[in-house]
């Protein structure tokens, strides 16, 4: 495979090698695509990852800013989901309470529709000030009296006026091709020393020890180990005080201050190279077990996939491109209901017109979910089937 790579984005290593690629596959997995045909015809690239054998940091290679669009048709909004508004909640009571993040200025780099800053706004006895920056924002860009603002742009450094005594960024620096350099820009915006940063992101050991073929996808372009994740916060500039495994092991949550000077340490990789080999070994075979079980899972009645998130999307398109097995995606985002899955035009339902279509075995995207959805299915009195 042509190197195209001169250096990893986090420890600046030139000892990247490849172990995965997908040729041709969709940009967006959550773009709101309001057209079958469009879906279709979605624009494509790339997946050419690479991992540091130094740093354990994983990097789409082929990435091209230039194709991706976050703009107000995107939309990754998961708190539609009881389940995770729970986990959303939890969250917010750590910071506010645990954490003490109160009567602060809070900053949300990548705040998407803004469910989150708001919380941390609103929360009883918090009197937080928040401000948030998403090109995907929609709604009043003043609110609450002006406590609550937003900004419909990416964060840059251009953004760095806006004094912040807390940085919050959930899910975005994995949509980074230079995440340095967001976090350089973050450092620079800080208001004083005593600031603090909390991050989220997706943990690239649960996705290749689990074999989760469907986590790897061309929006993410950068995957971080816990080890990687402090390396690229200590080299911008920030001392971290801790990093968590959440969500059932999904996420890595990192709680981080300002550092009076760089560091060049370099956290070790583990064993993220034996399982990224596993891994890659292994998906082909992956991919033809579960084609063939969507396959036999049709002589029953049809089949759905539950959940049209990136997850959904990108096990589609490996699984039934064609849209040959699959008989429509469910998702409890009213947003994306009556639209179409990016590359393979998949419809996506509510989960009430699965009986008129016949599906009897939905397929769980995230098991996460699993007994919020079982439950939705018995008070619904659906005969369907999660696997």
């Amino acid at each position: 495979m042509e190197k195209s790579w001169d250096k990893c984005p986090v420890c600046e290593s030139k000892s990247a090698s490849a172990f995965l690629r997908r040729s041709n596959v969709p940009v967006h997995q959550n773009l709101v695509v309001g057209g079958q045909q469009v879906a279709a015809e979605t624009p494509r690239g790339d997946l050419d990852l690479f991992l540091c054998e130094t740093c354990g940091f994983i990097f789409n290679c082929a990435f091209d800013q230039q194709k991706v669009m976050y703009g107000e048709q995107y939309d990754n909004t998961q708190s539609h989901s009881p389940a995770f508004s729970r986990y959303l909640d939890d969250l917010v009571e750590r910071m506010v309470v645990d954490k003490n993040v109160r009567r602060l200025h809070v900053v949300e780099v990548g705040c998407g529709k803004g469910l989150f800053l708001r919380k941390l706004v609103e929360f009883e006895g918090a009197e937080n000030v928040g401000h948030g920056f998403d090109p995907s924002y929609v709604g009043d860009e003043v609110n609450l009296g002006g406590r609550l603002r937003f900004e419909k742009r990416y964060y840059d450094a251009k953004c760095t006026d806006v004094p912040a005594d807390v940085v919050v960024c959930r899910h975005v620096i994995e949509h980074v091709p230079a995440p340095l350099k967001l976090l350089s820009n973050i450092r620079k915006a800080l208001s004083t020393n005593a600031a603090r940063i909390f991050f989220e992101t997706p943990c690239v050991e649960w996705i290749l020890a689990n074999q989760v073929i469907w986590d790897f996808f061309y929006e993410h372009c950068s995957y971080f180990t816990a080890a990687s994740l402090t390396t690229a916060f200590q080299r911008a500039g920030f001392e971290v005080e801790t990093v968590e495994h959440v969500f059932e092991g999904q996420y890595l949550w990192l709680e981080a201050r300002p550092s009076l000077v760089a560091s060049t340490a370099v956290g070790k990789p583990g064993r993220v190279a034996e399982l990224a080999r596993e891994f890659a070994k292994a998906e082909e075979e992956l991919i033809r077990k579960w084609t063939e079980r969507i396959k036999d899972l049709n002589a029953r009645g049809k089949v759905a996939l539950w959940g049209a998130g990136a997850k959904g999307v990108t096990f589609a398109n490996l699984v039934d491109p064609n849209r040959t097995s699959i008989d429509c995606v469910v998702d409890l985002n009213p947003a994306k209901q009556g639209c179409y899955v990016p590359g393979t035009g998949h419809p996506i339902l509510h989960y009430r017109e699965l009986a008129k279509r016949g599906v009897k075995t939905a397929v769980l995207m995230n098991p996460n979910y699993r007994n919020e959805n079982v439950r939705i299915l018995d008070e619904a009195g659906l005969d369907v089937s999660l696997v």
